[in-house]
């Protein structure tokens, strides 16, 4: 039996980070709506409140039996999740003089498990408009900082009660410098928890899992030769063997070479895949196209109807394989209750509303890095693994503008080019993502004695954890000026290179 540690969420913008940093310990948890019914079920070890945007004395504020949990399991409330059960049980919550946002430094009053191998005096990070003023009845004080005077405080131990703790701070994010130490001794120390979540464990579960649920039928399922989509088909074809139909479909707007050499990793994984050449489809649909939501629309349309035609061919479909990951699937769910919707997400409801297929979701619970690191346990090779994300328009968006056949020969050149220099040069992984972009500009220049007038690129690389926020990569002068020369001597065409040195926010990680 799986143990699970459960996440109440209250909408945090830091709701995720809690749920990865249970997953670093190694035990397996859930992020589920703060309204959700409590399910008791074997295997649940505790349960965390989140973080939220919400004040605790909103008229309208988010609210959970917190005196409930404790009947049954530990409990930790994280920032709101703390204000929320210090209110509940007779404490003072208030508006702070100022808002605290940023780093203080925790201080203990007293020791206490939860705060095992800490430091006497630790780093935190705070981001809260409410305080606990003062504890409630029954309740102690087992932190402070020089701005509040309750940053951590737990129940005294009662009679049928499990432990009950709160604090002010947000352990989970990377400048609370011992907040991963908290996490794990509540985890550990006060939860029970065994530790043994393993991507060797989640791949024998799954494969176990995906037997049961897809019996003796076949699945179809869409590649791209991005990491989520060939680890859930790997993990799939594990399962059920070459009744797994995968469709790989070159749009025209891959990456040089891509289209053949990822079939050709498929082959060596013993995957069962058809490769379809539909470039010219692409190329025809695009014709005229400027705007980037046009261009989306169109290749997304066109790659649902040649799937749809391949996957009619084979006889006796059941279920539809989709890469979805646990990003997706918590960003399509509402915190703030069932008839609003945070974001909708292509592989939440995109393909099964016109294929009537039941879906198969492997990775429907990982997060990315997890998704790595089980596609390393398969055996899958590091070059896919560690590939950076790319778009599904593909460099249909990495072309301003019009998209034709020479202006993505013309891309394709310059971006081949700069990956392999970044991976010669071991830059490649020092960097999230990396890719090169045409621009609708064309510019003088000379080679030789010749005038020329041709195309500039625009080379992007950028740092991040997640994609959800970025800063460029600060690349060697060296090496952009090398790449500057490779490119315009190279690729006939351009003659123009710049770097972008754009930050997510204000500008996108993508230029359309």
């Amino acid at each position: 039996m799986t143990e699970k540690i459960l996440i109440l969420d209250f909408g945090s913008q830091y709701t995720q980070l809690i749920a990865r940093a249970v997953r670093e310990a190694n035990v397996y948890c859930e992020i589920v709506p703060f309204h959700k019914n409590v399910q008791f079920e074997p295997g649940l070890k505790g349960i965390i409140l989140s973080g939220s945007p919400f004040s605790v004395n909103d008229e309208n504020a988010p609210d959970v039996p917190v005196a409930d949990f404790i009947k049954e399991l530990p409990v930790l409330g994280v920032c709101y999740g703390a204000q929320l059960t210090a209110k509940k049980f007779g404490g003072i919550v208030a508006k702070s003089n100022k808002r605290e946002y940023g780093r203080a430094i925790l201080k203990q009053q007293q020791h206490d498990v939860l705060l095992n191998n800490m430091s006497a005096e630790s780093q935190v990070w705070m981001s809260h408009s409410d305080s606990v003023k003062e504890v409630p009845p029954g309740f102690e004080l087992l932190a402070y900082t020089d701005s509040i005077p309750v940053a951590a405080f737990k129940k005294t131990a009662a009679a049928g009660e499990q432990p009950l703790y709160g604090v002010q701070f947000h352990p989970e994010v990377y400048h609370s410098v011992e907040g991963k130490k908290l996490i794990n001794n509540f985890l550990v120390d006060i939860c029970g928890c065994k530790q043994d979540w393993t991507p060797a464990h989640f791949i024998t579960d799954t494969v176990e899992a995906l037997k049961k649920q897809i019996g003796d039928r076949k699945v179809v399922m869409a590649l791209s030769g991005g990491v989520d989509s060939t680890v859930a088909a790997t993990l799939i074809h594990r399962a059920i063997g070459d009744r797994l139909y995968g469709i790989f479909v070159d749009n025209g707007v891959l990456r040089k070479g891509e289209f053949e050499s990822v079939l050709e990793l498929y082959g060596k994984l013993g995957l069962n895949v058809k490769g379809i050449d539909a470039r010219q489809r692409f190329y025809d649909g695009l014709a005229g196209k400027t705007d980037p939501e046009a261009k989306r629309k169109v290749i997304g349309s066109l790659f649902i109807d040649i799937f749809q035609e391949e996957a009619k061919a084979i006889e006796g479909i059941g279920l539809l394989g989709q890469g979805t990951i646990y990003p997706d699937v918590i960003e399509s769910v509402s915190v703030h209750g069932p008839s609003v919707t945070i974001k909708s997400h292509h592989n939440v409801g995109g393909l099964p509303a016109h294929l009537h297929l039941e879906l198969v979701e492997p990775l429907r619970l990982l997060f990315k890095d997890e998704v790595r690191k089980v596609g390393r346990e398969l055996g899958i090779p590091a070059d896919m693994i560690d590939r950076h994300p790319f778009p599904g328009p593909g460099l249909a968006i990495r072309i301003l503008g019009e998209v034709t056949e020479e202006k993505v020969r013309l891309l394709q050149d310059a971006d081949h080019l700069y990956v392999k220099a970044l991976k010669d040069t071991g830059l490649y992984a020092t960097v999230w993502q990396a890719g090169t972009i045409l621009l609708p500009v064309k510019s003088v220049g000379v080679m030789g004695d010749e005038r020329t007038y041709e195309f500039t690129v625009a080379l992007r690389a950028v740092t991040s954890v997640d994609g959800m926020t970025a800063d460029w990569a600060h690349l060697p002068y060296d090496f952009l000026a090398n790449i500057s020369n490779e490119i315009i001597n190279n690729v006939r065409g351009i003659n123009r290179v710049v770097y972008d040195i754009s930050s997510k926010p204000p500008a996108t990680i993508e230029w359309e």
